[in-house]
Formats: structure tokens, C-alpha cells, sequence
């Protein structure tokens, strides 16, 4: 049986609302399904691609531990605090979901490899240049690593493994206005480059 952990974070990768799991769970709808077999025709084949739902979000380019990483992180549609998108390591291409919340500047996400299975946990905090840092951990909070990222203006390259991501015209100049988000969105935190639903 799921515990209320498994549900929440089912739901987050779903896109369900946990109350409503809850209650079909209570109405024996659970027990009619065996969890494996949910879980096995919910399954995202691997390995994963870049999600064009994603292509669009505002683009982090660092390092996560050693290795280097291009973050693309947005709003959910369907929660003003949510937040997800996805990760790819710059070396090999695979590619890493996440889901999650941002209060303020703290970013706190999940990540998954088959967006079924939480892999990881990452909690940062954005910077007023825009920057993200903090550290991933694995899923019982074990071997943190730090990741470090700066955001990419849009059409700026990927820096090359090892050079560092120059930040954006306007977050080098820090006395400079931070011009509005998109149209019907709003700078996050005084930082433009992620916006939330309003």
C-alpha cells in the first residue's frame, strides 16, 4: 500500500490532487489494482529526451557535484507556488526530471530518472543576480552534492565544460531595473528569468 509520502509525491509527478488520491484510496479503489501494476502503466520510457513542454522554460547552466548541467526550470500552470522542468547532464545527455515548490528564494524539488521514481531532493536558493545554488542529496537525505547555477539569457550558448556561464546583461548590473517578465507574468523575487502564474 502507498504510504501518504508515495502519494503526495505520485501526485506531484501526475499532476493529481493528493485528497482526491486519498479518497479513492479510502473507497477501496486501491485494492482493486494491485501498486505495481499503476505504477507500471504510468512509466515513462527511458531513457528520457528533453520534454518540448520544457524547451521554453528559462535556462541554468553550472555544475551539479563535478559535472556539468543545463537546468530548465518553470511554473506550473496549476500551482502558484510549483514548480518543474528538468535537467541534463552536458556529458552524456541524460536527461532528470523535477518537480517541486519555490517560497520566496528557496527552491525545494524532487528529481526522478523515470518520472515515476523519486531519485533525489534538491534545496537551494536563488541569488538576487538570478543565481541558484545549494545541494542535491539522494532520497534518504544521503551524499549531498552541490550544485551551482547561473541563468542563461535566452540564445546564449552553453558554455563549454569548465568555463563558467556568464550571467545576463541585466543581472550583471545590479543597480540596473529588472525589466518586466513575459506578458501576464511577474518577476519572482525581484529576479525576471522565473515567473509564476498569477
Amino acid at each position: 500500500m502507498l504510504e501518504p509520502k508515495a502519494i503526495k509525491s505520485a501526485a506531484r509527478w501526475r499532476g493529481w490532487i493528493p485528497g482526491a488520491a486519498a479518497m479513492l484510496l479510502l473507497a477501496g479503489a486501491g485494492a482493486l489494482l494491485p501498486v505495481q501494476v499503476w505504477a507500471q502503466s504510468d512509466a515513462v520510457k527511458l531513457p528520457l529526451k528533453p520534454s518540448p513542454e520544457f524547451a521554453k522554460f528559462p535556462r541554468y547552466a553550472g555544475t551539479l557535484g563535478a559535472r556539468q548541467i543545463v537546468l530548465r526550470l518553470g511554473p506550473k500552470s496549476d500551482d502558484p507556488s510549483g514548480v518543474h522542468g528538468e535537467y541534463q547532464y552536458t556529458d552524456t545527455g541524460e536527461v532528470i526530471l523535477i518537480a517541486g515548490d519555490r517560497d520566496g528564494d528557496t527552491l525545494e524539488v524532487e528529481e526522478s530518472n523515470d518520472g515515476t521514481h523519486i531519485t533525489g531532493n534538491w534545496v537551494g536558493k536563488f541569488a538576487a543576480d538570478g543565481t541558484l545554488a545549494g545541494d542535491r542529496m539522494n532520497v534518504d537525505d544521503s551524499d549531498p552534492q552541490p550544485f551551482d547555477l547561473r541563468p542563461l539569457a535566452a540564445g546564449q550558448p552553453v558554455p563549454a565544460p569548465g568555463a563558467a556561464a556568464q550571467p545576463p546583461a541585466a543581472a550583471a548590473t545590479p543597480s540596473a531595473p529588472v525589466p518586466p517578465a513575459a506578458s501576464g507574468a511577474h518577476a519572482v523575487n525581484g529576479v525576471n528569468n522565473l515567473s509564476i502564474g498569477e
